[in-house]
C-alpha cells in the first residue's frame, strides 16, 4: 500500500476473534491502527505489550485491529492462535487471515507490520519489524493530534 491510499475492506477472514468489524465501522469514527502478527513470530510477541499499551492508552481515540497472518501450515491452528492471543493479552478484534486475503489487499509481506490510518481511512504510516515502537508512537500521536485540531 502507498501512503494516502484508502483502507481496504476487511474481507476474507477465515474467522474473527474478540468481535468482528467492517471497514465502514472504522472509517469516519477515529484513526485506526491495524497490526499484522503471527503465532510463530517472536518479534510480534515481544512487541505485543506495546501494541496493547496503545490500545489501552488511546481506547477512546484510536481503533486497534489485529490481523493474524500465518507464515506456515503450523500457524493455521485456531486453538494455537486463540491461546497465543490470550497469553499475550490481545483483546482487540482479531482478523484471522489464514488464506492471506487481507494480507494481499494490504500488499503486506511482513510480521509484525503496522498500518496507521487517519479518521478518513487514508494510510498515514506503515512500519514493519519489531523495533521502532517509538516511531510508531510518534506517528499515531501525530494522526491523533491532527484529528483533535480538526475537532
Amino acid at each position: 500500500m502507498k501512503l494516502r491510499e484508502q483502507m481496504p475492506e476487511l474481507n476474507g477472514a477465515t474467522a474473527w476473534l474478540n468481535g468482528e468489524l467492517t471497514r465502514d465501522e472504522l472509517v469516519g469514527t477515529k484513526p485506526t491502527l491495524i497490526h499484522f502478527w503471527s503465532v510463530s513470530c517472536h518479534l510480534c510477541k515481544e512487541a505485543m505489550p506495546q501494541v496493547n499499551q496503545f490500545r489501552d492508552d488511546f481506547k477512546d481515540k484510536l481503533n486497534v485491529v489485529a490481523v493474524h497472518m500465518p507464515r506456515s501450515e503450523d500457524d493455521l491452528d485456531m486453538g494455537q492462535i486463540e491461546a497465543v492471543a490470550k497469553e499475550h493479552g490481545i483483546t482487540q478484534p482479531i482478523f484471522v487471515d489464514s488464506e492471506l486475503k487481507l494480507n494481499d489487499a494490504f500488499e503486506n509481506q511482513y510480521v509484525p507490520a503496522y498500518f496507521v490510518f487517519d479518521k478518513e481511512g487514508k494510510l498515514r504510516h506503515f512500519q514493519a519489524g519489531g523495533s521502532g515502537m517509538k516511531m510508531l508512537e510518534k506517528r499515531v500521536n501525530r494522526v491523533l493530534d491532527e484529528m483533535e485540531k480538526e475537532a
